[in-house]
């Protein structure tokens, strides 16, 4: 069997122990990454969740943000929870001032769409590639998405909108897996992972 792909979890801010918990869960080598260096190491990343705004401004201090933008266009797996999706929209509906995203996802981004941290909710969700039971999604400060172009595919959605998005090598949930101990989502990423990883070494 092959070696496990290394996906690292972007370490600016935001919930990166559950991540790493739930990517090891899923026969990752999980790590923390906070520099282009240890960008470079890896072969999948994740975006957790966070306060989005914060996360791409510490991404700027860090010299970060060309290099991920850089990966991310070349193919690099990359998957975005909650401040995450925001991460990877093409755009924004209603962005803050200065905040700037990765992109690599034909979407736009509504931000905290769901409501305030008071009114965080849990919902049963079918995913488009994910087997068996419905994945409990906990939405906290969520965003949905508002539209999706062509190249994008829709996975979920939760009272009409839309929560769960896959273009290519890029995933993005508005929700939260990693905080539930059900692991199917990262499973799901580590085989995009394994599978670009292996396209890349034919």
């Amino acid at each position: 069997m092959p070696a496990s792909p290394v996906i690292g979890v972007l370490a600016l801010q935001g919930d990166v122990r559950e991540h790493l918990v739930a990517l090891a869960a899923a026969d990752a080598v999980a790590r923390p990454v906070r520099r282009p260096e240890e960008l470079a190491e890896v072969d999948g990343l994740v975006l957790p969740g966070g306060e989005s705004t914060t996360i791409s401004k510490l991404a700027v201090l860090f010299g970060l943000l060309d290099p991920l933008r850089a990966r991310v266009r070349e193919g690099l797996p990359v998957y975005g929870t909650c401040a995450g999706m925001i991460l990877l929209a093409d755009k924004i509906l209603d962005p803050r001032s200065g905040q700037e995203t990765v992109g690599g996802i034909d979407m736009i981004v509504r931000r905290n769409a769901f409501g305030r941290q008071n009114e965080s909710f849990e919902a049963a969700l079918d995913v488009r590639g994910v087997a068996g039971d419905p994945v409990h999604g906990v939405f906290i400060r969520a965003p949905w998405v508002e539209s999706v172009g062509a190249r994008a595919e829709v996975l979920a959605e939760h009272d009409g909108h839309i929560v769960a998005v896959r273009q290519g090598n890029a995933l993005a949930t508005s929700f939260h897996p990693e905080l539930t101990g059900d692991h199917r989502v990262h499973a799901l990423f580590v085989e995009m992972t394994r599978a670009w990883r292996g396209a890349e070494s034919l």
